[in-house]
């Protein structure tokens, strides 16, 4: 591991969570339909919360305000590859 690694490691404390579920494999279909529908396929859309014509508030994309987002992304991917390549299902009810 290089210097620049260990530092990056140390300083972000969410680095185990990310090893955690980069490592995670998918072995079971129930496991792979459950990830497949809970987590969605696309970034959930940004908001204006607006009352009486004004705009009260503003909500980001999710996927901005999640740390783990590319990580949880794909765990998703990993449970389609599995449900298609493993299970011989289809997958596009989950795109």
């Amino acid at each position: 591991m290089t210097s620049l690694t260990l530092i990056k490691q140390q300083q972000d404390l969410l680095y185990p969570i990310r090893q955690w579920l980069e490592s995670r494999e998918i072995n079971n279909a129930k496991l792979a339909h459950f990830l497949c529908k809970l987590i969605p396929a696309q970034c959930p859309f940004e908001r204006d919360i607006v009352l009486f014509g004004r705009k009260l508030f503003h909500i980001p994309p999710m996927c901005k305000l999640n740390p783990l987002y590319e990580e949880v992304v794909g765990l998703r991917f990993k449970a389609l590859c599995y449900l298609a390549d493993e299970c011989g299902e289809d997958v596009t009810v989950y795109c």
